[in-house]
């Protein structure tokens, strides 16, 4: 089956405000008839809100559009995110009179409201879907696509995976790149060339079990594959396997489709913007310069679809290298630019062959630009005022 995903270039060929990204939102709202859809319906717009001093997010002026488009169609919004960062997003633009309904941890103050579902998995029994997002009939998924060290890159499925579930669950969907195991002690029982391996990794990703100090511990996030671990581990001490970071990616996945299965067919649709990219999570709380070229805006009632659209129109793109922080190193693996930077492990497209798999969508789409960009060429524009 083909998916239909609707798609604003982030180009213009006038100086109108009629052709920028979010007059481009609006005709992608009117395609995916969001006013005509929830009328009466308690709306549950998730956003991924940032942190600290981050302000790569979503710019207000695009949630508030979708914000006024549920209450024309008669519908009660509001935003929600983690408790952790919807403490203080004041600071970053998200108040109740700025974007026109409010904003609410998503699993309440104490992050401690939520209902559970059993979902077996690796490490996983039961999965603890937030509060707000249980008693929402209707939810919009606005995504902002950035980079993402766990999973390769932050898109809707992401936004979703992690941000709808409480702590506890997000926390054990990290500890999935643990389940798999990767050292044995028994093939390297020196504790200085244990010590040599930690020196190996430029990136800090390993390091002695906190617990116990004759075991090694990886933390996947930083691990791009470099491989400089395995040059000096003893044959058969250390894996560095894709199975460890498959496995966060698909939890990823199992999380999503638990929590659209909290929505009727037909109430739930999932926006994305790939505009200032940047090569981690929003949630690190701070925002560096932009990793490759803006791709625009996105919609579709299909995830998969949507995540994969993203991830195709930004397959081609160079990654700005020079942009960087001095401290990463993109690997020429040939693959996608997330999987340059993050390691070809933790291949982008891997969570949405996962959600594919689990029926949430189909990587076959349409893409349809809702207002295409004429090569008009130079020439008198209006809105210049005449110096005569």
């Amino acid at each position: 089956m083909t998916s239909t995903v609707y798609y604003g270039s982030p180009r213009q060929s006038r100086l109108d405000a009629k052709e920028t990204l979010p007059a481009k939102l609006d005709l992608i709202l009117e395609r995916l008839h969001l006013r005509d859809r929830v009328k009466g319906e308690t709306v549950c717009l998730k956003l991924h809100v940032g942190n600290n001093i981050g302000y790569s997010v979503i710019h207000p002026v695009f949630v508030r559009k979708v914000v006024q488009a549920i209450k024309d169609g008669g519908g009660k919004p509001f935003v929600a995110d983690v408790d952790w960062d919807v403490a203080g997003c004041e600071a970053r633009g998200y108040t109740t009179e700025v974007l026109g309904c409010p904003v609410y941890p998503v699993a309440g103050p104490r992050d401690e409201y939520f209902k559970e579902h059993a979902w077996e998995y690796k490490n996983i029994k039961t999965w603890k879907v937030a509060g707000m997002v249980e008693d929402a009939s209707f939810l919009v998924n606005f995504a902002h696509v950035k980079g993402h060290p766990a999973c390769g890159f932050g898109g809707a499925f992401k936004n979703i995976a992690l941000g709808c579930m409480v702590g506890e669950t997000r926390g054990q969907i990290h500890d999935t790149f643990h389940y798999d195991k990767y050292w044995f002690k028994e093939n390297c029982p020196d504790k200085s060339v244990m010590q040599k391996i930690v020196d190996s990794c430029p990136f800090g990703a390993i390091v002695f079990d906190r617990h116990d100090r004759e075991e090694l511990h990886v933390h996947f996030e930083p691990c791009n594959q470099c491989m400089r671990c395995l040059k000096v581990a003893p044959a058969g001490s250390l894996k560095i396997d894709p199975v460890n970071a498959s496995s966060f990616q698909e939890a990823c996945a199992i999380s999503t489709a638990i929590t659209l299965s909290t929505f009727e067919k037909g109430k739930s649709t999932h926006l994305a913007l790939a505009t200032h990219m940047t090569p981690v999570c929003d949630c690190f709380g701070f925002t560096s310069m932009p990793i490759m070229h803006d791709a625009g805006i996105f919609g579709s009632d299909d995830i998969v679809a949507l995540d994969t659209a993203v991830l195709d129109a930004t397959a081609n793109f160079k990654l700005f290298v020079e942009n960087l922080p001095t401290s990463m190193e993109p690997q020429n693996n040939g693959g996608h630019p997330f999987a340059q930077l993050h390691g070809i492990y933790k291949d982008p497209y891997n969570i949405v062959r996962f959600g594919e798999k689990l029926g949430l969508g189909s990587s076959q789409y349409d893409l349809v630009d809702v207002l295409p960009v004429e090569d008009r060429g130079p020439g008198v524009n209006s809105y210049y005022i005449s110096a005569s």
